[in-house]
């Protein structure tokens, strides 16, 4: 089997970056705007790393859980935890292409594709697009935010927005890193019309070390 995130599956193996529980951002957006209808509502999770989402969307009777993983050694862990959706969780690269003959009531991201860069986010939703129900929506969850303190360490690839090669901190040994300020955000999402955006911001007071985590949550609908 072919591995499509090096640097992510080597994280893995060492058991470091392992998310237990749905993140809770990710639950509110999707109560709140994405809600499963229907008797069968059809969910792509782009990149599902641990698979901490996945019993989220299993709680729900009429959710079909799908998933491109690129991490050889997650994907086999999870086929192995979650045997009744094993067909469902695919390893591949969702920027190039998402191997299911399906259109999809909901497709989500958690930080996963911001590890790419401009180009390969561009490509990636495109298909994206492409594979959204006429009114789909895309969640995205914490996307790094241009006005995150590390924005300003690491080593430009490519483009403005990519950085790769942090020596230390949380993006240490991650690969590529890509960050977005709002017109950005806009130009990537041309294709789409924002419903909700949120720009999430965290410093830390004590101690005061001039750190600030900064992210964006929103949801696009596919236009036209």
């Amino acid at each position: 089997m072919m591995i499509f995130t090096n640097e992510w599956d080597e994280l893995f193996k060492k058991n470091t970056h392992i998310s237990k529980w749905p993140w809770s951002d990710l639950v509110s957006y999707v109560n709140r705007y994405a809600k499963p209808t229907g008797s069968d509502y059809k969910v792509l999770e782009l990149g599902c790393g641990s698979g901490a989402n996945i019993p989220f969307f299993l709680s729900f009777e009429n959710v079909k859980y799908y998933s491109v993983e690129g991490s050889q050694t997650m994907v086999r862990l999870l086929k192995k935890k979650f045997p009744s959706i094993k067909n469902n969780i695919i390893l591949g690269d969702f920027t190039k292409e998402l191997p299911f003959d399906l259109e999809f009531d909901l497709i989500f991201d958690r930080a996963a594709v911001s590890h790419n860069s401009t180009k390969s986010i561009i490509s990636c939703l495109d298909i994206v697009n492409k594979k959204l129900k006429r009114d789909g929506k895309f969640v995205g969850i914490d996307w790094f935010s241009t006005e995150h303190s590390d924005f300003k360490y690491g080593d430009n690839i490519k483009d403005v927005f990519t950085k790769k090669d942090f020596k230390s901190g949380v993006f240490a040994n991650v690969g590529c890193v890509h960050f977005s300020n709002l017109e950005h955000l806009k130009t990537l999402f041309k294709s789409f019309t924002f419903l909700a955006l949120e720009h999430k911001l965290l410093k830390s007071e004590i101690p005061n070390n001039s750190q600030c985590l900064a992210f964006w949550n929103f949801v696009a609908k596919k236009s036209g």
